[in-house]
């Protein structure tokens, strides 16, 4: 695994594991990355439902580590709240 010219990836492929997140890799985020994220997260097109929730734990830590980056994209990790009832 290594940065894209765009900024950091997180899974390569479909079979890899996931990546931690560490601040280096929070670091390594650009507006091009963090906007190919939020792209992913939106069209919500994954292979797996796993590789989704690694995306959307992704932005969750830039959203709380980097919020002048995740600022247009919170609504993307925003929870509303349900009545299981």
């Amino acid at each position: 695994m290594g940065a894209s010219p765009s900024g950091p990836v997180v899974n390569e492929s479909p079979m890899a594991a996931p990546r931690a997140i560490t601040p280096e890799l929070l670091d390594g985020f650009d507006e091009a990355s963090i906007a190919e994220l939020a792209q992913r997260l939106d069209d919500d097109d994954y292979p797996t439902a796993f590789e989704g929730l690694s995306d959307w734990h992704l932005m969750r830590a830039l959203a709380i580590h980097r919020p002048d980056l995740a600022r247009p994209y919170v609504h993307l990790v925003d929870q509303e709240p349900f009545d299981e009832d």
